[in-house]
């Protein structure tokens, strides 16, 4: 029968798709040793640095986010490209993961290959949560989209779904488009 370590770390893990940090384990007061001899064990896997994965959880096309989200030291909120991406705004299709990160955070761990990292400081009202992850509004993911160079006719299709999904409002949406007719 498991142990009051394993099912706080576990509820926890359901939380995250199925991924625990030694850092989570530290803030439930528990030591985050225990995480490798469960790797021992064969009860978790190495998910990247740091990072563990309970294979009890039944993997989701969403893991690669989380994951992503949890590497900084779960300091990463998904942005640009795959906020578009994973707001369904437009048929964008990025090669990696992109990942906006505080600007006085280094990032000093291996693993990030999957990942484009971009140092940017973003207010409260700039990040929402997607199925559990955090991520970039839509508002925000266009603008970064803008900035970033995405191409204007995926731009246009995100501008048009926010407009027929009410997810931005009608005087942003218009700030918007007048953005992308300068950019062309």
């Amino acid at each position: 029968m498991p142990g009051e370590q394993w099912e706080k770390a576990f509820e926890l893990a359901i939380d995250q798709y199925g991924f625990v940090t030694v850092a989570d384990m530290r803030k439930l007061g528990e030591d985050p040793t225990i995480l490798r001899m469960w790797l021992k064990r064969g009860k978790v896997e190495r998910a990247g640095y740091g990072i563990y994965r309970f294979r009890q959880v039944p993997p989701t096309p969403l893991d690669p986010y989380m994951l992503a989200t949890l590497w900084p030291e779960a300091k990463g909120v998904i942005s640009h490209h795959s906020a578009l991406e994973l707001h369904g705004l437009c048929d964008i299709n990025p090669a990696v993961i992109h990942l906006t990160i505080p600007p006085q955070y280094r990032l000093r761990r291996r693993g990030g290959e999957f990942y484009e990292v971009h140092h940017e400081h973003l207010a409260a009202d700039q990040v929402a949560w997607h199925e559990g992850i955090r991520i970039v509004t839509a508002l925000e993911s266009i603008r970064q989209g803008l900035a970033s160079g995405v191409p204007t006719h995926l731009l246009e299709q995100a501008i048009n779904t926010c407009k027929k999904t009410g997810l931005i409002q009608a005087k942003d949406l218009k700030r918007l488009k007048a953005q992308l007719a300068d950019k062309r």
